[in-house]
């Protein structure tokens, strides 16, 4: 099977950074053997920008500023900024799926993921799953 890239979500982020986190152990599981089996972690400026936020209220600067210098020192992790035709696209999403409580940041993340053909989510948000998208774990 070819490698293919995977997004990463904020709540892959921070079950990651958070040992206390429910999702922490299946999170630190998975992660190696996507780093080592996936083309790239492909996340958002969007995406780091809220879980910089979380990490920092829940675990404090040294945990935040942690996570940043670990997403800028991994040439595996790629982070796609959010542009004005993918927010097009994203704010479209939010206005179609009315029944839905996507996020901004999540609709955002659907239209990156759609743009660059992915097809998978590191994700414990059910929204990916809702829009098609594979969601592991």
């Amino acid at each position: 099977m070819p490698e293919e890239n995977i997004f990463v979500d904020t709540g892959a982020w921070f079950a990651l950074a958070d040992k206390d986190d429910v999702h922490h152990k299946n999170a630190s599981l998975i992660f190696p053997a996507l780093l080592k089996a996936s083309k790239k972690l492909i996340t958002s400026n969007l995406v780091i920008a809220e879980s910089y936020i979380l990490i920092l209220k829940e675990l404090g600067h040294n945990a935040a500023t942690g996570f940043i210098n670990s997403i800028n020192g991994s040439p595996r992790i790629i982070r796609i900024h959010s542009t004005s035709a993918i927010e097009n696209e994203a704010e479209e999403t939010l206005r179609t799926y009315t029944d839905q409580d996507f996020s901004y940041t999540d609709a955002v993340s659907f239209a990156i993921m759609k743009k660059q053909n992915i097809r998978k989510a590191f994700s414990f948000d059910r929204h990916f799953q809702t829009m098609g998208f594979f969601k592991l774990p």
